[in-house]
């Protein structure tokens, strides 16, 4: 079972052993929401189902009378990128044909951003066997593995049993709450720019949640696109924390996708599993009664 990372010629061995292993392609772009599938279309690994992060990873939500767009009222989280209930993930995943004996392997062309989502979602739903495949597909090509254009066919439908949680995700309120307390430090993924409140290009308010400590994802990979050693990234969230328990750490971003990596990372380093406030800085900053840090 991998249940972190999978290295190319991990999952190479996974293939050939005919395992049950379902590969997912996360690949998306933010500022072009169409392009992710259009990537996935023009070169995937043979087999890989395309996991959208709009329409599959997050709440679709419901469009009002008004023409307002609304989250579902089961939605698990607020903020742009509202986690669905675990009830609506389940149903997804037995629309593709995921299994709960099958091992998953996430991947994307953007640093593990987007597959991250899917990864964390995984365990949030009870499913421990999920591992982001190291370095995305740039890896797997640069390693000379098979890509094709062709359309997959469909997959008969499963029936995923949700398990427990075995991820924690934080709310809202339990992060106000935590603020200020020895028991709780947030961890801000996002660009140093925008923690700082210097620029804001997606939400309506710049700053960061107060007392939360930044450490933008991209840190947690080396020049080649794989993640870093697990002694270097202990060496760095040690440095970041300084003393502070790590079983009380919150991670968040701009709607919850970009915290993931560091996540992942504090796994990877030896650290037992830690939260997720999905809602992050697009829910915090929705109600102005919300304290706002800059600086």
């Amino acid at each position: 079972m991998y249940t972190t990372l999978i290295s190319v010629d991990e999952l190479k061995r996974l293939q050939a052993s005919g395992a049950p292993l379902m590969i997912f392609d996360c690949s998306f772009d933010l500022m072009n929401p169409a392009a992710g599938e259009e990537q996935y279309r023009q070169a995937h690994i043979p087999g890989a189902v395309y996991a959208n992060l709009d329409t599959a990873l997050s709440d679709q939500g419901v469009v009002a009378p008004d023409g307002t767009h609304h989250p579902h009222p089961d939605a698990a989280s607020g903020g742009r990128h509202p986690l669905p209930s675990r009830e609506r993930f389940a149903m997804w995943l037995s629309s593709v044909g995921f299994a709960n004996e099958m091992q998953a392997v996430v991947y994307d062309r953007n640093n593990a951003n987007y597959c991250g989502r899917l990864w964390w979602m995984l365990k949030w739903a009870g499913h421990e066997a999920v591992a982001a495949l190291d370095g995305g597909l740039q890896a797997w090509q640069a390693a000379g593995g098979a890509v094709t254009d062709r359309e997959e066919p469909s997959h008969f439908q499963s029936n995923f049993k949700l398990g427990p949680e075995l991820r924690r995700l934080a709310t809202t309120r339990e992060v106000q709450a935590g603020l200020g307390q020895a028991t709780q430090t947030l961890i801000d993924a996002r660009a140093p720019a925008r923690y700082r409140g210097e620029t804001e290009p997606l939400d309506p308010v710049a700053g960061h949640i107060p007392g939360a400590l930044n450490r933008p994802f991209g840190q947690n990979l080396g020049p080649d696109g794989r993640f870093k050693p697990a002694a270097q990234l202990r060496e760095e969230f040690d440095g970041l924390l300084r003393g502070r328990d790590p079983r009380g750490v919150v991670h968040h971003c701009g709607s919850g996708v970009s915290a993931v990596p560091n996540v992942l990372a504090m796994e990877i380093a030896g650290y037992g599993p830690t939260a997720l406030y999905a809602g992050s800085w697009s829910e915090w900053c929705r109600d102005a009664s919300r304290p706002v840090e800059r600086g």
